[in-house]
């Protein structure tokens, strides 16, 4: 076995990886590690856990749709073909531990090495010089049946996965996976995103709006009230199936609210035009203000991705599609239109739980007061600071959002980490949170700025890591 080579250097990752002291080792080892996973926001494919996918060598799950990974070989002078491209496996996956020694300091050299402890029980570095001996182990060992896709997400302690899923899927696989025995709920997240944002291409927009009344059953769909009801009747379908949440991926949020602009949007889209941006925000808007009214009526909890700032190179991006790694941190002014928004909902008493996310950390003190305006009291943490996101998953970006939220709000009653990953591979990043939230407590306690009172903070890194989460979301 790998694990015993003698001639490697081991990993730096030992019991106590980034818990600086006494306190915030016992709250990881005695409160947080054990708590199941609840993974309330992830792109995994849901058609993978309902086949119990077996892969076929570590490139295959590790590699494949992984822009993190894509974007550091880029950076490190790796031809496309390695990332993308048609080299072979192998080829890829050597080309990627080279680069992994060129990634110190960046959250993938943190996460590789966990990931291959945590899964396959190699504790070794991986580089050039040991890429083909752990290849070779791990692509064994994924094809035994107790490393199917189902047998990782147990090995994990994974209760909850909510995939996110566009209005006109059939969630077949959901059903699938709804009626087999797995012991995890696998739940769909309703992200209508194309049927708002997709009106800023015509051609496109209408495709889609098609395949949205087929699916919908509404005939011949033309107005904005059909359009609402063929999304009312999915948002009712996704419901049948288990949905609990939405899901919007956003530059910003949208508060023009003029349902006569939004509607002349419509019509002149569908009939071939291009309207003005003007009009077509108004549409956007008043569609998000009608979405965010549905999951308020079903008890939902809706989440807002603000702030990315996509496709930035568009070369690559006619080559190689959407979601390959090309795509950045924006500087949208978020404040005034989000304040519009919520406001407006909540004035009529129709507000629905919300998670708020911005990916420019600039704006961490601006969400954590904003969800600060619309707690009411009748559910803790009503309004929710999300994790940091995107480029702000990891150590840096994980303690300034709950810097903020902790100055700010209540930490106490923080929803926690969520993978946000396409890989059944990235489940160790609850643990990367769950020890960089202890070490912040613990340090806190060294410092005589808390009590040392074990089992109140024990319970308080409980609740982060999993309670509140099972909770908020009524899982």
């Amino acid at each position: 076995m790998i694990a015993t080579n003698t001639t490697a250097q081991k990993t730096f990752i030992d019991e106590d990886f980034l818990l600086r002291s006494e306190t915030a080792r016992i709250l990881y080892h005695d409160y947080a590690k054990e708590m199941p996973i609840i993974d309330y926001h992830c792109h995994l494919p849901p058609d993978q856990i309902a086949e119990d996918r077996q892969f076929e060598n570590l490139t295959q799950i590790w590699l494949y749709g992984d822009h993190y990974k894509w974007r550091a070989m880029r950076a490190n002078g790796i031809n496309e073909k390695y990332c993308t491209g048609d080299a072979g496996d192998w080829e890829k996956f050597e080309q990627w531990a080279a680069t992994v020694p060129y990634t110190m300091r960046n959250p993938l050299y943190h996460w590789t090495h966990l990931e291959l402890l945590r899964y396959f029980n190699i504790d070794i570095l991986l580089n050039k010089d040991t890429a083909r001996e752990i290849y070779e182990e791990c692509s064994a060992k994924l094809k035994q049946k107790d490393f199917s896709v189902r047998s990782l997400l147990r090995r994990m302690n994974v209760k909850v996965i909510c995939t996110t899923d566009d209005p006109t899927d059939s969630l077949e696989h959901h059903q699938i996976i709804a009626d087999s025995d797995l012991d995890i709920k696998v739940l769909p997240t309703f992200r209508p995103d194309k049927a708002m944002l997709l009106i800023d291409s015509p051609a496109e927009f209408q495709q889609y709006l098609n395949k949205l009344f087929e699916v919908a059953g509404v005939s011949n769909g033309s107005t904005y009230e059909d359009l609402l009801a063929a999304l009312k009747n999915r948002h009712d379908f996704f419901a049948e199936m288990g949905g609990r949440l939405s899901d919007h991926g956003l530059e910003h949020i949208y508060a023009s609210f003029d349902e006569t602009s939004a509607r002349t949007a419509l019509s002149e889209t569908l009939s071939g035009k291009t309207s003005s941006a003007e009009l077509r925000t108004a549409f956007k808007s008043v569609l998000l203000y009608d979405l965010a009214k549905m999951d308020h009526s079903k008890d939902w909890a809706q989440q807002f991705h603000l702030g990315a700032l996509r496709n930035n190179n568009s070369r690559m991006l006619s080559t190689l599609g959407p979601d390959t790694g090309w795509d950045s941190i924006g500087d949208y002014s978020q404040a005034q239109a989000l304040s519009r928004f919520l406001n407006k909902l909540d004035s009529t008493d129709q507000l629905a739980k919300t998670v708020l996310y911005n990916l420019n950390p600039g704006d961490n003190e601006v969400l954590a007061t904003m969800t600060g305006n619309f707690n009411d009291g009748t559910v803790p943490g009503k309004m929710q600071f999300g994790s940091g996101w995107w480029f702000l998953d990891q150590k840096d970006g994980m303690e300034k959002q709950m810097n903020a939220l902790s100055n700010i709000g209540l930490l106490s009653r923080f929803v926690g980490m969520l993978t946000d990953s396409r890989s059944f591979l990235s489940y160790p990043r609850h643990e990367y949170f769950r020890r960089i939230l202890c070490n912040l407590i613990g340090n806190d306690v060294e410092n005589g700025e808390l009590p040392k009172d074990l089992p109140w903070l024990g319970k308080l890194v409980q609740d982060i890591s999993y309670n509140n989460a099972k909770n908020y979301f009524g899982f």
